[in-house]
């Protein structure tokens, strides 16, 4: 089986840690990067072409909205799941707007990870 592959953006280590944990657990993916911030983002997603991007918002040096842009430039194919603790509907649109594929909001559970990322992966 060919795995398809994810990049994983938080500032925090330990959201990094368990979105692999949760991602890799149920075997039909593969953690192919991390970073921590959106030049990370860009930069990784230019040299990886992975399939999903898992993607913080609130970063410093360069936040996941405004990644998402230059991300879709550089890895158009990428499928960008963003994950932060913000949920407001003005925050939703705007990383829709930019191109995000979906939204999720913090604290996660294995169950909705996984349910984003088959449907990023069936689009």
């Amino acid at each position: 089986m060919n795995k398809k592959s994810v990049l994983i953006i938080d500032d925090a280590m330990f959201m990094r840690r368990l979105l692999k944990d949760m991602i890799e657990r149920d075997g039909y993916c593969e953690v192919v990067g991390e970073g921590a911030n959106g030049y990370e983002a860009i930069n990784k997603a230019k040299e990886l072409q992975p399939d999903i991007i898992t993607m913080d918002i609130i970063m410093p040096e360069l936040d996941g909205i405004d990644a998402v842009k230059e991300i879709l430039v550089v890895s158009p194919m990428s499928k960008i799941i963003m994950i932060s603790s913000v949920g407001n509907h003005k925050v939703v649109n705007d990383a829709i707007d930019a191109g995000a594929f979906d939204y999720l909001v913090k604290p996660l559970n294995k169950e909705e990870i996984s349910r984003v990322i088959r449907k990023a992966l069936s689009v």
